[in-house]
């Protein structure tokens, strides 16, 4: 990738869109070298339909559950990278889309993931769970929900007098700054994604000058 051709992300949402909409914020602020070439949700009357339309960004609605439609959408735009934005259906990962999908998980998985684990119900299993800790993971997406290879984790608290809505707060707040760094990597082609396995490039700083 050069400074000319941006990583291209496809970004699925089924609900408020608020993961795209930070991640559109993240990339024209921090100069990240991605641009959202599309944002597919599964029905018209979501809200972050109207969100990710005011904000200038092209959305389609996919109904059909096969993967056809999605493809057709996904090559149109020459997406280079999908990207599960609280996506809460099944991505089939064809072929062609290996090592080329990523999600976002508002817990530390291997923790509190798979199916069904989604938004409050997860916070609730931390609370339940008496942890002290929690936070968000970004992982490569395979067949198995909230199974791939994990890119990067942020963590925060969790406080004695949480609810379910203050840590996802929280929670939100960790993968506000998770997305858009993963995303960096992955543009800047520091991180890579081969054959389900995450790799990092690590820059030596040069030495000092005599």
């Amino acid at each position: 990738m050069t400074e000319a051709s941006p990583l291209r992300l496809g970004c699925l949402i089924s609900g408020g869109g608020r993961t795209v909409l930070n991640l559109k914020t993240a990339i024209e602020r921090d100069a990240i070298p991605a641009e959202i070439a599309t944002v597919i949700a599964h029905r018209e009357d979501l809200a972050g339909v109207h969100r990710c339309r005011a904000a200038g960004l092209g959305v389609e609605i996919v109904t059909d559950r096969g993967p056809d439609p999605l493809d057709e959408i996904l090559l149109s735009a020459r997406v280079d990278l999908v990207c599960l934005c609280g996506y809460l259906r099944h991505f089939a990962v064809e072929p062609r889309w290996k090592d080329r999908v990523v999600n976002i998980h508002p817990s530390l998985l291997p923790s509190h993931g798979g199916r069904g684990m989604y938004g409050d119900r997860v916070h609730a299993a931390v609370l339940a769970a008496g942890e002290a800790e929690t936070g968000c993971t970004v992982h490569v997406v395979d067949e198995i929900y909230d199974h791939g290879a994990v890119i990067l984790q942020r963590r925060c608290p969790v406080r004695p007098d949480d609810t379910t809505s203050t840590l996802a707060a929280r929670v939100f707040e960790a993968e506000c700054v998770a997305m858009p760094t993963a995303i960096r990597g992955l543009a800047e082609g520091r991180i890579r994604i081969e054959q389900g396995r995450v790799t990092r490039t690590v820059t030596t700083p040069a030495p000092d000058s005599p």
